[in-house]
């Protein structure tokens, strides 16, 4: 019972705040799901409208491999941050680098997708509204794998030096929400430029 004379339930009395860095996290992934939600728009609505060529169809490949890659990152992400909570340092570090390799190995096929379109299609930002509506969107994503890459290469450069201890393992997986929004919103781009176009 409290000073009021109202019983309050032990469940009740049990809840806590939630962690600031998981609140934070949501909120941003919130914020940047409306960024690309825009950006998409954008997309779908522009596709066929260029008065130009090229079309979607006449130069994009589709990155099946750099894609599958991307996506078992977030596995491998997640392994590793369940491994750090069981105390599995090692196990952690190497589930980590792998992550980070699947990331790095997207990044560079997307430089590779994007220096033979502008170098041997000669199609650029300026090219038509289908070139910059998707280098617009797919730069974006990439950015976001960037800045991902560089989080993921500090917390590795920390786990190297044995910095990353299981009481870390909560920081680990707030910055693995990051990881799997990135994931995830490269399934929705991937269906819409290289499925709808």
């Amino acid at each position: 019972m409290s000073a009021t004379g109202i019983e309050i339930p032990a469940r009740a009395a049990a809840w806590k705040l939630p962690s600031r860095g998981r609140v934070g996290m949501l909120c941003l992934i919130l914020a940047e799901s409306a960024i690309f939600a825009i950006f998409i728009a954008a997309y779908i609505f522009y596709i066929g409208k260029s008065l130009s060529g090229p079309t979607p169809r006449q130069i994009l490949t589709v990155p099946i491999v750099t894609s599958v890659g991307l996506w078992l990152s977030s596995f491998t992400i997640h392994w590793a941050v369940s491994a750090l909570a069981k105390g599995k340092t090692a196990l952690f570090a190497a589930l980590w680098f792998i992550t980070l390799a699947l990331g790095a190995f997207f990044i560079a096929g997307t430089a590779r997708e994007w220096r033979h379109l502008i170098f041997d299609e000669g199609f650029t930002i300026q090219t038509n509204l289908f070139g910059t509506t998707y280098y617009a969107l797919v730069g974006l994503h990439a950015s976001h794998v960037i800045i991902g890459l560089l989080a993921l290469t500090v917390v590795m450069i920390f786990a190297l030096f044995g910095k990353v201890k299981p009481e870390h393992h909560e920081r680990c997986e707030i910055l693995s929400l990051y990881w799997h929004f990135v994931d995830v919103v490269w399934v929705v781009v991937f269906i819409v430029v290289y499925g709808l176009s």
